[in-house]
Order: structure tokens, then sequence, then C-alpha cells
């Protein structure tokens, strides 16, 4: 794997050793054990590596002492467990070791936040750092390429997607096929006696369909063929599982603003296109607005997470159909943002809309100005 800079490395390093646990987040196949591995070479101090996947090395971090841990480190005082979720009592586990056994950093990764969270939260509160790893941005695809290289690109990137493997491989897809097969459904039907993977695959093909499409979960329903509980619950799994993320709609001012409904996007565009199967050129699409709008939401997500922003980003809708792309709230400003793939495609923001939020500002984001929204980078 090349050595692209991930943007969270040097505020992991930074947290090294300063008495808390360092827990990273991330779906299968973002490189959290590369991006671990990289930080500790840096180190040159020796490590021990856990890989909870393997059933007996989960057993043996299981239900331990803070003396049977010790034992188990000795002089290697950088302890790493990969998928840590795997691990029985995980949370308590971590908390021993910072509680008890000082002298070591322990890294804890997790590859589905449904069940690594709901196990060390309470155990760890206030004795962890929590980072995320996302695939790859294009900040940091810039970075490494350069941005004229990453520019030239694009296209690639909204039908592939930027999983780390699928960046450098040739045969990118093949390779999203493994990913969605392996990936979606590994952590996923471990969860809760999930056993119908069929009814996942319905539930994610519905959910690509309608990408940037309020959802509805009656319909959703009709489409899988299962109860709007199941479609909720799955719904939460795939998003803690780090497939799709959801957006609220934004309400503050009007009536007839929409506030229950929901948008929902894949973080990565590859995954999304290996669900339907479709790897067409952009030529031969019909759904170029939905990848361009899913990559700049999940771009600008990822970024502004990156970027430790206070922002919240929503969607806005009404009853009368009117709506904006994307809403962002912090405390300095209100911004709306409309996506659009054709730059010479016009666009009146809603009357309604600027009537209630006089405030805010309006942004219209194109493939000829994406680049600054998106990155530091200035274009």
């Amino acid at each position: 794997m090349e050595l692209i800079q991930r943007s969270i490395e040097a505020k992991i390093t930074d947290k090294l050793f300063k008495g808390k646990a360092i827990v990273i987040y991330g779906a299968r196949q973002t490189g959290k054990t590369y991006l671990v591995k990289k930080i500790v070479d840096r180190l040159k101090q020796p490590a021990v590596w856990f890989n909870a996947d393997e059933y007996d090395v989960a057993g043996m971090l299981a239900n331990k002492t803070s003396v049977q841990l010790n034992s188990l480190f000795g002089n290697r005082k950088i302890v790493i467990i990969d998928e840590a979720q795997r691990i029985e009592n995980i949370g308590i586990t971590l908390k021993l070791i910072v509680d008890q056994l000082k002298e070591y950093q322990v890294i804890a990764t997790g590859s589905s936040s449904f069940d690594l969270a709901n196990k060390i939260n309470e155990p760890l509160t206030g004795r962890k750092w929590l980072f995320q790893l996302f695939p790859l941005t294009f900040e940091e695809l810039a970075g490494h390429y350069g941005l004229p290289e990453e520019l030239r690109m694009l296209e690639q990137r909204l039908i592939y997607g930027s999983y780390p493997e699928i960046v450098t491989s040739r045969n990118k897809e093949e390779v999203l096929k493994l990913l969605a097969s392996d990936y979606l459904y590994k952590d996923i039907l471990s969860f809760d006696s999930i056993k119908k993977s069929d009814k996942i695959y319905s539930l994610l093909k519905a959910l690509a369909l309608q990408t940037g499409s309020p959802v509805s979960y009656a319909e959703l329903s009709g489409l899988t063929s299962m109860d709007i509980k199941t479609v909720q619950k799955y719904i939460d799994i795939l998003e803690q599982a780090f497939i799709i993320f959801r957006l609220a709609a934004y309400r503050k001012n009007i009536r007839t603003e929409l506030k229950k409904s929901r948008k929902i996007y894949f973080w990565d565009n590859g995954l999304r296109n290996a669900i339907i199967g479709n790897f067409d050129p952009l030529d031969k699409r019909t759904d170029i607005g939905q990848l361009w709008e899913n990559y700049i939401v999940s771009e600008r997500h990822k970024y502004l997470s990156y970027h430790n922003s206070n922002t919240k980003i929503y969607f806005w809708r009404t009853t009368q159909n009117q709506e904006i792309d994307l809403i962002e709230e912090s405390s300095q400003e209100l911004l709306a943002v409309e996506i659009k793939w054709n730059p010479r495609r016009k666009k009146l923001f809603s009357k309604t809309f600027t009537g209630n939020y006089p405030d805010a500002k309006l942004s219209i984001i194109t493939k000829d100005n994406y680049v600054n929204y998106i990155s530091h980078f200035e274009y």
C-alpha cells in the first residue's frame, strides 16, 4: 500500500502516552491497521499486537485481571488490539490497562461502532481519545498525488470510490465486488442474530437507488418485504457499521418544513455502485446527479469531521417539495448549499427559505468549484 498521509495521523500521534486509550473506529478496509502500524513504526518502540478476529486471540484478552494482562504485554509498552469489538467486556479490559497499567499505551480499533461503542463508553468515560477513519478523502489523495492529478481522477472517484485498496488496484471492479460482499456482511450478520443477507442486500440496493432523496421507511418496507421496525433497525445497523449515514431535515422557522424526514448517503461512491452493479462511465449514466451529490456530501462530511468542526449538516425540504441539498449550521453562520454537476445549470434558491432565513449564505457547488469546499486546497 502506498504511503498516503492520513489526516488524523498527526492527531493520534499527539495523544500517545498521555494517560488515555486511543480508539479508532472505521469501516473494514479503510486502513486502520496500516495507519496504526505506520505510527508505531515511527516510534521505534516494541509493540504487541492482538487481532481479535482470531477467536483464540480474543479469548486471551477477555475478562482478564491487570496482573494477567501485564504478563501478556511484557516489556512491550504499546498494545494494539485490532477489531476490539470481538472481545467480551473489552471496555473493562481497556479500563484496567488505562487505570492499572499506566506505563502502556493501548490502541484499539473497531469496524462496528454499534458493538464497540456500547462496550467502551461507560467504562472508558474520560479515559479515551476517539477517532474515526474514513475511506481516503479528496484532501488526502490530492496531498499525495498532487492537485492536478487528483482533479483528473474525478470520474474514477465518482465510479469506484476511494477505499485505499481500490485507489491502488488495477482490477477495481473485481476488488469492489469482493469488498462489498465480504465487508457488508461480516460484522452486520453477527449482530442481533441477523441471518438473512438477502434482506440486507435488498435494503442496501433500495437505499442506493434513492441516494439524495428523502427516504420513506414505509416505502422501503414494501420494497424489501420487511416490516417498518425491521427496516429501521437494519438502517441503524448499516449506519453504525459505517456503510451509510443519515442527514436529518433542518427545521426551525417554517410550519411546512419537513421534520422527521431523512436522507441517506453512502460513505463511498464505489461501494454504492457495487451494490447496484453499475460501473459504467459517466457519459453512459443516468444517475450522475446522485453520484455527484453523494460524493460531495460524503466528502464534506469527512472534511468537517477531520477538521474538528462544530458544524452540523442537514438537508431542507418543505411539504410543497421546495428543497435545498445541504444546510450547514455552526455558531458562526448558516450556509445553504445546492449541489449541481452541470455548472451551466442555473439554480434559484427557494424564496420561502431565503425569506425565513435572510442571514443565510448561499452557495452552489459544481464540478468547477468543488475543490475549495471539500479541502484546504485553493483552486
